[in-house]
């Protein structure tokens, strides 16, 4: 696109930006993170048989542990697998939690923001016995201007969240109670999940307090594009009160910190003279090519003297699609990757940086060039190792389990809003190509087509910039929504869910499925999710359902047809699933969902060889695939050659 385009692009910009505010915590010269409340917080549920003994007797209007024993609880984590208790584990309902923290004078003349990043899955914050804020959903940040702090003492924040999943929540759930008194005690119920992953809750992420000037930077908003071999820059920057800032200082630096483009406007474009892209890595031609990251630097001055400044990390590329490619930087983009889970022992899903290090790591080791959010949006601090290493992004709502009785008025005006608060968090992420509005909804009702509609429209008015899908499994001469797709992701599980073992019959059931769906849409597909349980350790010969060997045969035949169809519309396939991980307890699983190609622990399955040997052939030169090859895999020294899998 040319430099004549800005006026579109303004507003673009305009839209992408109507929601504002939340710029992830960062220090700067005028920006303070003074609390980062990692560590042991007070707690206990609410095992009332209502759950609502807390709201009534107050907890939040003095210390926990004047109200009742507590126990202390890490933060993050998921509160699930900490203790010895099967009531906790398995607990529904509200769960509390306080601790403590001090205001430093010298701060006293500061805006002072509390932030949660993620509490699961409904949250009520009060700080000293006031109410300061409460958001409903998990997997995304929510924040408040703390007013009735003191300097002089101890300020008591009081957390209670609630993991309970209702037909309008996302994901939705019901709550069944059990009314024979012959098999039940009074008042019992069970929590049905519509989802196949552990219902696991508590304050999964970092919650930090930090200053802003009074006068402060809310929101910045940055869509790039590229004319010959210059970036194209387009941005606004939104302050919380426009009539009070005097001037504004806009700085591009380069990875060296070098100055390569300027503006004093608060809206406009910069141009970068021969700017360096982001690639995925698997696109790079050199280690330098990699993922390249300029910061986005703001500097706002107010009518007061006030400084207030905020750097952004973003890149330059861009992202369209043809009816049988996806593009990034206008070049054919393959995607071999896997979907993943938030999920590892102990911690449940808290965030954890050495889990987070070791499986970009294993990313790495198995050559995968993408992964899906699968099925909420990940962690910021997961996000911004995706946009650093240049693993491409499928970021998904935790619209998981949509089915009848989940497309009214309400359940869609809640999913709108969490599309709404995703593309706020995620909108400056180079590594972001796609939104994904849900995973396996029941995409073949009449009322799907009117649902996903008005959200796939909505997603598009707020971020034309990139694509956007549902992950399906409806059957294709049953589909009704799957229209409004920029890219078809499909999960196929041919030879597991049905024809249990019949691996002979993959290559014509999934040749004829895919082929069918291209035919009926004209449009690039992407196989989201196939695989199989497996026990590691587990072997027999021939192969068998939950053995190794079996894990193998049937990664390989869905292989063969991946060979045929991506000479055509097939632009990725990705693995269900990076690691085992937890799920509802249920026979059809053995502690958890083992399809991972990596145990729970991270170690490998043979699967795990094998996907790396076919991951790493695709990056070679001479590996194509429709609209040419992904490029070689010079970013880091292949110290360990690729494990040859022997085929047949």
């Amino acid at each position: 696109m040319a430099a004549p385009m800005l006026q579109s692009f303004v507003i673009t910009l305009q839209i992408v930006s109507a929601l504002c505010g939340m710029l992830y915590p960062r220090n700067s010269v005028s920006r303070t993170i003074f609390q980062d409340m990692e560590g042991m917080w007070n707690f206990r549920i609410d095992a009332s048989d209502s759950r609502y003994m807390g709201f009534r007797e107050k907890w939040y209007s003095r210390p926990l542990k004047q109200s009742g024993p507590v126990i202390p609880m890490p933060v993050p984590a998921s509160y699930n697998d900490i203790t010895q208790s099967k009531e906790l584990r398995d607990f529904v309902g509200w769960a509390w939690y306080d601790i403590e923290f001090y205001v430093p004078p010298e701060l006293a003349n500061k805006r002072i923001v509390m932030r949660i990043d993620s509490a699961h899955y409904n949250a009520i914050v009060w700080m000293n016995g006031q109410q300061v804020m409460e958001h409903s959903g998990g997997h995304l940040p929510f924040e408040a201007e703390l007013m009735n702090y003191t300097v002089h003492g101890p300020n008591r924040v009081t957390v209670a969240v609630n993991n309970t999943l209702t037909p309008t929540t996302l994901p939705p759930g019901t709550i069944e109670y059990k009314n024979d008194p012959l098999k039940y005690p009074k008042g019992y119920f069970v929590q049905n999940l519509q989802m196949d992953f552990f219902n696991y809750a508590g304050i999964h992420r970092s919650v930090k307090v930090y200053t802003t000037p009074k006068v402060f930077i809310e929101d910045i908003t940055i869509v790039t594009d590229i004319h010959g071999t210059n970036g194209l820059v387009n941005y606004i920057v939104e302050s919380n009160m426009d009539s009070s800032v005097q001037s504004i200082q806009v700085t591009i630096l380069d990875k060296e910190g070098t100055p390569v483009g300027q503006s004093n406007q608060k809206q406009g474009q910069i141009t970068v003279h021969n700017a360096n892209l982001w690639w995925p890595y698997s696109m790079a031609t050199s280690a330098n090519s990699t993922a390249y990251l300029y910061t986005f630097q703001v500097t706002l001055t107010s009518t007061t003297g006030e400084m207030d400044q905020y750097s952004l990390p973003f890149g330059i590329r861009t992202v369209s699609k043809t009816n049988k490619q996806l593009l990034i930087n206008n070049k054919p983009f393959y995607c071999h990757g896997v979907a993943k889970h938030e999920d590892a022992d102990i911690r449940g899903k808290g965030l954890d940086y050495p889990l987070i290090a070791k499986d970009f790591n294993l990313l790495r080791w198995l050559g995968a060039n993408c992964i899906r959010t699968s099925h909420y949006p990940y962690a910021e601090e997961i996000m911004d190792q995706a946009d650093q290493q240049g693993v491409v992004v499928i970021d998904e709502s935790p619209g998981v389990g949509i089915h009848k009785g989940n497309f009214g008025n309400e359940s869609l005006a809640h999913h709108l809003k969490v599309m709404d608060e995703m593309i706020q968090r995620d909108k400056n992420r180079p590594a972001v190509v796609i939104w994904s509005m849900a995973n396996e909804p029941q995409s073949g009702l009449p009322e799907a087509e009117f649902y996903f509609k008005t959200i796939a429209q909505h997603v598009k008015a707020k971020d034309p910039t990139r694509l956007v899908t549902f992950v399906a499994n409806a059957d294709y001469k049953e589909e009704q929504a799957a229209q409004y797709n920029d890219i078809l992701c499909i999960n196929r599980y041919y030879a597991w869910y049905s024809d249990c073992s019949h691996t002979e019959l993959i290559n014509l059931q999934l040749t004829n499925d895919l082929t069918a769906f291209h035919s009926k849409y004209n449009k690039p597909i992407i196989v989201t999710e196939y695989g199989a349980d497996t026990i590691p350790g587990f072997h027999q010969d021939p192969s068998f359902v939950f053995t190794e060997e079996f894990q193998v045969e049937f990664l390989q035949e869905y292989h063969k047809v991946f060979d045929n169809l991506k000479k055509e519309f097939l632009i990725g396939e990705m693995v269900w699933n990076f690691a085992d991980f937890m799920t509802v307890q249920q026979i059809t699983r053995v502690v958890g969902n083992k399809k991972g190609l990596f145990t729970r622990q991270r170690q490998p399955k043979m699967s795990a060889h094998m996907i790396r040997s076919r991951y790493h052939s695709l990056m070679q030169p001479n590996a194509t695939h429709h609209g040419g090859t992904s490029g070689s895999f010079p970013v880091t020294p292949n110290l360990n050659p690729p494990f040859v899998f022997p085929v047949g």
